[in-house]
């Protein structure tokens, strides 16, 4: 699993009307012209599809040539259609969050129990790979900062926490892509299955959206195997929500 900042911070400046659609052209300002002709939307098809996988095997600082490669097309096609990488990353970004907020809204509005619906919307998303490709805003760790006097382990390793909701959702106006609506969209539907999860005692009181997406995002191992990789991700993922999973005192 790979997720990284790289190429993302321009990409923030890019509005989404400026990553067309997949039945129009659009010009680097963003401009929507004419419909694309049947050759050039079966390239676009071919070329989101190849952006999925390589992005999602080898994280968003893949290359634009291996894209280009995946999708058998020459890499002036690639940048015909997004003239610079940050428009693909944050296209195919964009379209995986939208899927994840579909699939946590079906959880909610389909199971009447709590940890049900965290179950079943956590079993949807590890299987539809959509975490792999999840925007870097919503799987911000914070670190505790030692303390200079403090006392650490022999391997003085820093100690990580997931930030808070509250504190997620008011990072969203930092200036970055995480002023983004569909990332405050995905924040919001998790932080329900969350809360009603948490309420109803089913889930352990310090775990939060952060350590949810997490999960997501790691629980789907690339193997060569398809039979092995599922039945592996299925494995992980029970472990994870066991881990998740409050326990009686």
């Amino acid at each position: 699993m790979h997720i990284q900042d790289s190429h993302w911070s321009s990409a923030s400046a890019v509005a989404p009307g400026g990553l067309g659609t997949a039945g129009s052209s659009a010009r680097g300002d963003g401009t929507r012209t004419t419909p694309l002709r049947v050759d050039a939307q079966r390239n676009l098809e071919h070329v989101l599809r190849a952006a999925r996988e390589v992005f999602g095997e080898l994280g968003y600082g893949a290359p634009m040539e291996d894209v280009a490669r995946r999708a058998r097309v020459g890499v002036g096609t690639v940048y015909r259609r997004f003239p610079s990488k940050d428009v693909l990353v944050r296209r195919i970004a964009e379209e995986e969050t939208s899927r994840l907020t579909d699939q946590a809204r079906t959880a909610l509005g389909q199971e009447d129990e709590p940890w049900s619906a965290l179950s079943r919307f956590l079993r949807t998303s590890v299987a539809s790979g959509a975490g792999r490709l999840l925007p870097p805003q919503v799987l911000r760790v914070g670190v505790v900062e030692e303390e200079p006097d403090a006392v650490v382990d022999e391997a003085r390793v820093p100690q990580q926490r997931s930030r808070p909701e509250a504190e997620m959702r008011s990072a969203q106006g930092d200036g970055s892509a995480g002023d983004d609506a569909g990332a405050a969209a995905l924040l919001e539907v998790v932080g329900q299955l969350v809360e009603r999860a948490r309420a109803a005692g089913e889930l352990r009181a310090d775990v939060n959206v952060s350590d949810v997406l997490l999960v997501i995002a790691t629980a789907a191992p690339s193997l060569p195997d398809a039979a092995h990789q599922a039945a592996a991700s299925a494995r992980l993922l029970d472990i994870l929500l066991e881990g998740l999973r409050s326990r009686p005192a």
